[in-house]
């Protein structure tokens, strides 16, 4: 077992409980109601879902490398793949919430403790096999 993984793949867990819960009612009902181009709102709720496809995927990837269900050698490149988009989805959030024009961002914008997190577990897990 990869202690590394393991932990990933448990913050990841958490990750898509919080998004299909706290993301769901904080973010994704509140924008299907509010007034704005139809088109842009029905993106916006395209890109929340394949979010959650992105999340579950790479939840279940991580748990089965933690568990040493894949090959080491047909996963490391997924897991590789996972790290860094997790890595750039928190080094973009931090940049979002830094030059935005919100109060208070990183109170708002918290998921990155949760990307970088997964991106280092992720990396070390890759790196120590």
């Amino acid at each position: 077992m990869n202690i590394y993984f393991l932990l990933a793949g448990i913050i990841a867990a958490l990750t898509c409980v919080g998004h299909f819960t706290y993301g769901r009612k904080h973010f994704l009902l509140p924008m299907l109601q509010a007034e704005f181009d139809p088109i842009a709102k029905s993106v916006m709720h395209c890109v929340f879902h394949y979010i959650s496809v992105f999340l579950l995927l790479s939840t279940l990837i991580l748990l089965a490398c933690a568990f040493e269900v894949l090959s080491q050698m047909h996963s490391f490149g997924m897991l590789v793949f996972i790290a860094l988009n997790f890595g750039i989805f928190a080094i973009w959030q931090l940049y979002i919430g830094v030059t935005g024009e919100l109060e208070q961002p990183f109170k708002h914008l918290f998921q990155w403790v949760f990307f970088i997190a997964i991106a280092v577990f992720t990396l070390l897990g890759a790196l120590s096999r």
